[in-house]
């Protein structure tokens, strides 16, 4: 694993609160007995009015003050926000989500089961236990000896004598983890009976490998078949054990071919396919539940990784659509990735090309470095978490969060060889307590609220990865109808920004750096029954700042096309759907950068690009321009500014609901 110089991780702090409170249900039997009582009260003809629907609010902020905490709700109301506004939009949905966590490793497991008891189980259910702690819903184990372990020497399950094989895979045994890992598996799954599993291996047995050693190396010619019966084990084993195995894959970080003391194996996409070749059929016949996984690496190929590449071999730069590409893509459900070099967008890149294969973000740890005080651990992790793992892996079409370590103790350990400076979401400490770090906040404000089998809906987020300042965020629909909504002020300012659902909207005042999630239950009263028009592929040209007119229409509220000067009138932005659409509301985002709305505005429509209609003008009050026509079919729109004023003109998205 190779840790990148941008996450930074807090050390111990203080002991957290802990989540705040049961989610508020109300039966319908009890809703029934209200309206009843208000209808039939005596004296009254008028009609029970509905209580305006309400937002609950979880806040976690860098100073500590507050750590997952409630607020006090926020109600929606029927009027407009003149602040950049993240529109919620039920009807566009995304991927389904399997869960958030990290790795019970075996450095996790000695550590946990190292406390009291008593503290033990606080513990265990502060992780897993979705009422009174934060629900993880997903975790990565090794199969075998990773850099985390408590162990003497690293290990598989299937270790001979150096020199001996094990073909007949008679001396393989998980008796190891039946110790500590596997109780403490079957107690999570108990405390969150919805929690799935991926296993990945570090290294094959060192029987199977060129030079007979779990630490580099690759896999021996001819071994792809005694490696996949060995996987098919390790997973039949799990499932005897009472931990079922939802997701494999093959190999840990399959390019990073020199791992600091600590098992590692160099698996090129040929190599790797052949496995997964062997393996599929085995799966499918002994364990039809667990779905294979490619690659399970970083973003993009790491340059220390490409500088490692043997001579005469291809660093596979793109090595997951290689996979896919293979013969064995039959096998897979899809790819995982890491974080350690490289952005998110390179998920979604790897949907487009394979939009029937799904996205997994197995592994990201944050580290610190010497000297780095605590709150600067903790202040730096959750905002670079926020961004790029809150955020942006689930914006980028994951379906899972997932860290590394669930808990190390109070030196990063214990741990054999590998990285020095990592965190967990929990840190134990010499005296027996348990302290909660940045990373238990950003999983916690995304598992604790956000159920596996959700779907992540269509959210304006006008933040970025790579940090610009703005408000960024994540939206899903649970199973059950509700909508949980998470949100990361990038500024270091305190940031006023509304959430609109249909017609209705509130406002909030996020601390800079802050993380929050809000959820609400399903309610009529938040559905305006417009439907999104889907402008895919349309184009757009514009008088001033042309080369940037095309961000308009690309569905992404973080770019804008800016007039680039003062407005004045005449200024305007054509955009070409393509062919002709029906709809009856525009929608103009001007994006987050406030006071960047057209004073005044005139939006016109054509068939053919020649002959226009005017449909509506008005003056500009606010970043969200919301135009409502009679129904209307049209090819082109052009947006025109009809008047003068010192602020440019911004438009970040151009939206049409039907």
């Amino acid at each position: 694993m190779t840790i990148p110089a941008a996450p930074s991780c807090p050390t111990p702090g203080r002991p957290a609160t802990g989540p705040v409170g049961k989610f508020r249900t109300r039966s319908i039997a009890v809703m029934a007995a209200t309206a009843v009582l208000a209808l039939t009260s005596i004296g009254s003809s008028a009609v029970a009015q509905e209580e305006p629907p309400q937002a609950r609010v979880w806040l976690t902020t860098v100073d500590q003050s507050q750590l997952l905490t409630e607020q006090a709700p926020v109600t929606f109301g029927t009027a407009s926000s003149s602040q950049p506004t993240i529109v919620i939009d039920p009807e566009t949905t995304y991927q389904t989500m399997d869960g958030f966590g990290a790795s019970i490793t075996d450095s996790s497991a000695a550590v946990i089961s190292a406390l009291s008891p008593a503290e033990r189980e606080a513990t265990m259910r502060k992780l897993f236990d979705p009422l009174t702690g934060i629900g993880v819903s997903f975790l990565r184990q090794p199969i075998g000896s990773s850099d985390f372990t408590a162990a003497a020497q690293h290990y598989t399950y299937d270790d001979v004598e150096p020199g001996g094989t094990d073909f007949a895979l008679r001396r393989f045994s998980i008796a190891r983890d039946e110790v500590q890992v596997l109780p403490l598996l079957r107690q999570a799954k108990q405390l969150n009976p919805a929690l799935k599993i991926v296993a990945t291996p570090w290294s094959p047995p060192a029987w199977m490998k060129t030079g007979d050693s779990l630490v580099g190396g690759s896999l021996k010619p001819g071994m792809e078949s005694t490696y996949a019966r060995y996987l098919t084990q390790f997973v039949l084993a799990y499932a005897d054990a009472g931990v079922p195995i939802d997701y494999l894959t093959v190999q840990n970080e399959p390019q990073f071919r020199k791992p600091d003391g600590y098992p590692g194996t160099d698996m090129p996409v040929a190599d790797e396919a052949k496995v997964i070749s062997a393996l599929g059929p085995i799966l499918h016949r002994e364990s039809p539940g667990t779905k294979i996984l490619g690659y399970d690496h970083n973003w993009s190929t790491h340059p220390g990784d490409i500088a490692a590449t043997p001579a005469g071999q291809d660093p596979e730069t793109d090595y997951p659509s290689r996979l896919l590409s293979t013969k064995a893509s039959k096998w897979i459900a899809g790819t995982a990735f890491h974080c350690y070099s490289g952005d998110p967008s390179a998920q979604t890149t790897l949907h487009n090309q394979f939009p029937d294969k799904g996205i997994w973000f197995t592994e990201c740890s944050g580290s610190h470095g010497a000297g780095d005080p605590p709150a600067k651990f903790f202040r730096d992790t959750l905002t670079w978490h926020a961004r790029n793992i809150t955020m942006g892996v689930t914006r980028n079409w994951s379906k899972t969060a997932v860290n590394w370590n669930i808990a190390l103790d109070e030196n990063g350990g214990p741990r054999l060889g590998g990285c020095q400076t990592c965190t967990g979401l929990v840190t134990t400490h010499s005296d027996g307590s348990v302290t909660t770090n940045a990373e238990y906040y950003t999983i916690g404000h995304l598992s604790k609220f956000v159920k596996p089998g959700a779907v992540r809906i269509a959210s304006t987020s006008f933040g970025t990865t790579g940090w610009n300042g703005q408000i960024m965020d994540v939206a899903f629909r649970n199973p059950d109808g509700s909508t949980a909504l998470v949100v990361h002020n990038e500024n270091d300012e305190p940031r006023t920004f509304a959430v609109s659902v249909g017609s209705r909207t509130f406002e909030y005042t996020l601390p800079g750096g802050a993380l929050a999630t809000y959820t609400w239950p399903a309610s009529e009263g938040l559905d305006d029954h417009l439907a999104p028009v889907d402008i895919t592929g349309s184009t757009a040209t514009a008088t001033s700042a042309a080369g940037d007119a095309p961000l308009a229409v690309d569905g992404d509220a973080s770019t804008r096309w800016s007039s680039g000067q003062a407005q004045t009138a005449g200024q305007n932005i054509t955009i070409d759907l393509g062919v002709e659409k029906e709809f009856r509301r525009a929608a103009l985002d001007s994006g987050g950068n406030l006071g960047d709305y057209a004073r005044s505005w005139q939006l016109e429509t054509s068939t053919d690009g020649t002959d226009w209609t005017t449909q509506a003008s008005g003056a500009g009050t606010a970043q969200l321009t919301n135009i409502d026509l009679a129904a209307t079919k049209a090819r082109y729109l052009r947006i025109s500014s009809t008047g003068d004023a010192g602020n440019w003109w911004s438009i970040a998205d151009v939206r049409l609901y039907s």
